[in-house]
């Protein structure tokens, strides 16, 4: 519940500032807001080797507000991350017989046509794609936490 309400925090900040990664900064982000990016980073890496799910949209958000990037950037850098990260789970997973390899060759043949058709895309078009994922996975986790806790 916790990572919906930070992501509904970084689409509304995304909204309040139109400009931030859509065009580049004129002046680098100052030393104070690097060290904090650098910082939430490895927070979020943290975060993200223990439960995965979650971190992936805030890292742009991160890379946008606190090391100036822009959208191309930043989902650039979020995907080399990403890369990484999945890579280590997937060796883990394999080890131990539990990887489908058909959804997973499927998937990585979408991803790479996905990440082709992103780098045609300017950086307003990602910004809406990335703000629209953003609030809808934040909205459906939610929605989810909300139902089962109802259940439980």
């Amino acid at each position: 519940m916790l990572i919906s309400i930070f992501m509904l925090a970084v689409a509304a900040f995304s909204f309040a500032k139109r400009d931030a990664g859509v065009i580049p900064e004129a002046t680098p982000p100052s030393r104070a807001a690097e060290l904090l990016g650098y910082a939430a980073i490895f927070l979020l890496g943290i975060y993200g080797g223990f439960f995965s799910g979650g971190y992936i949209p805030m890292l742009p958000a991160v890379f946008v507000v606190c090391l100036g990037m822009t959208y191309v950037q930043a989902v650039a850098n979020t995907k080399l991350i990403n890369v990484f990260s999945s890579l280590v789970a997937t060796l883990i997973f394999m080890w131990r017989g539990i990887v489908d390899y058909r959804l997973g060759l499927i998937l990585a043949v979408v991803m790479f046509i996905g990440a082709c058709a992103a780098l045609k895309l300017d950086n307003l078009w990602l910004r809406r794609i990335f703000l629209a994922t953003v609030v809808a996975l934040a909205l459906k986790t939610l929605i989810y936490d909300f139902v089962r806790q109802r259940l439980i």
